[in-house]
């Protein structure tokens, strides 16, 4: 018969791996749909370059960049849909615009120019070029 200190701790084993086996199968993926506890929802357009154009707004004042783009963060309507095929998700929308809220100036200057602008990668949810 085997002594207590073994039986308590092939159970204690037994439970930590059971554990191992729910954490590492049960769980979200990060990247994946819902690993941050969303559902999968389609990002509104209009709602969506509304709140960039209003940050790059912000962005160039802060930032005192003048360029054609600024001018027309800060004038222009907003686009109420994306381009053909281009069907990014809420969270898409979110990241991207998380990322050109940390972006400092020198990199929304890149942002903003007027010629072959650049874009946080965040930000490249329709193939290769801006939304």
């Amino acid at each position: 018969m085997p002594g207590l200190w073994q039986v308590v701790r092939s159970r204690a084993a037994r439970a930590a791996l059971g554990f191992v086996v729910i954490a590492f199968c049960a769980a979200p993926v990060p990247g994946d749909v819902g690993g941050c506890g969303q559902h999968a929802q389609q990002l509104d357009a209009a709602a969506f370059f509304e709140a960039k154009l209003s940050l790059d707004c912000e962005r160039c004042r802060e930032c005192r960049i003048e360029s054609r783009a600024c001018d027309e963060a800060c004038t222009a309507p907003a686009k109420t849909a994306f381009k053909e095929r281009c069907e990014p998700l809420v969270h898409d929308g979110e990241v991207c615009l998380r990322a050109l809220s940390a972006a400092d100036c020198s990199d929304y200057e890149q942002f903003m120019r007027d010629e072959e602008p650049a874009q946080p990668t965040e930000c490249d949810f329709c193939g290769g070029t801006a939304p």
